[in-house]
């Protein structure tokens, strides 16, 4: 694993206020429900926002992520103990193999490397037993958001309760620190079943909209072979 990326506690701090909850979470839960999933995995849980509302009573609820900052931060908040979490990547899943559902919001697909991404697909399927599902979401190529992504015009600054912020998008410089890597809405469903997945779906929005040009987002859902 690289270095911690989050390793700054005030802007983990931070992170949950301007990550708030959203139709992502409500998703993810529904989903949840809808196959009674009582054993879930969340790679990239990060602070746990998602991860603590997945655990309800009778569910096993797991949530990985590479950052020990955010994780430290996620143990400490109120029902952080019905959550085995686990600082690592998806390597640590090895030994799962019997979880209903394995779920990776935020983008947190996005953020893993060409050389990685199969692998990783690869340990999410092997920790889901038969039968299990398999939900993300990834920003869709095909509307070109990068276009609108204006260093100049992306640059705010505001108080906060824990003092002034500073935000900008640093464009094409060594000192970025999130890189995002764009897939395709076939490539993905192609990468999917080269892992062992089956019944590949994907969904232009929150709300199971169709896929056009213009979706900004690419929602999946696979089932374990």
């Amino acid at each position: 694993m690289a270095g911690d990326p989050y390793r700054d506690e005030a802007f983990v701090e931070r992170y949950d206020i301007d990550n708030a909850a959203s139709d992502d979470h409500t998703y993810y839960r529904a989903l949840a429900a809808t196959i009674q999933a009582k054993k879930i995995i969340d790679l990239g849980c990060g602070t746990g926002l998602l991860t603590r509302t997945l655990a309800t009573p009778g569910r096993e609820v797991i949530g990985v992520d590479p950052s020990p900052t955010m994780l430290n931060y996620a143990r400490r908040q109120p029902g952080a103990e019905a959550i085995t979490w686990i600082h690592g990547d998806a390597t640590t899943l090895a030994d799962a193999a019997d979880a209903d559902l394995a779920v990776s919001s935020g983008n947190t697909m996005m953020h893993i490397t060409p050389g990685d991404y199969p692998a990783v697909l690869g340990c999410l399927g092997a920790a889901l037993r038969p039968g299990g599902v398999i939900s993300f979401e990834t920003r869709n190529p095909e509307a070109k958001e990068w276009e609108r992504w204006d260093p100049a015009q992306i640059s705010t600054e505001r108080d906060t309760s824990l003092g002034h912020l500073r935000e900008c998008l640093v464009w094409r410089s060594s000192r970025t620190t999130t890189v995002l890597y764009f897939r395709t809405a076939d490539d993905i469903a192609a990468d999917l079943e080269r892992a062992g997945f089956s019944d590949v779906d994907v969904w232009g929005g929150w709300q199971n909209e169709p896929v056009t040009a213009d979706s900004r987002l690419l929602v999946f859902r696979a089932t374990r072979r």
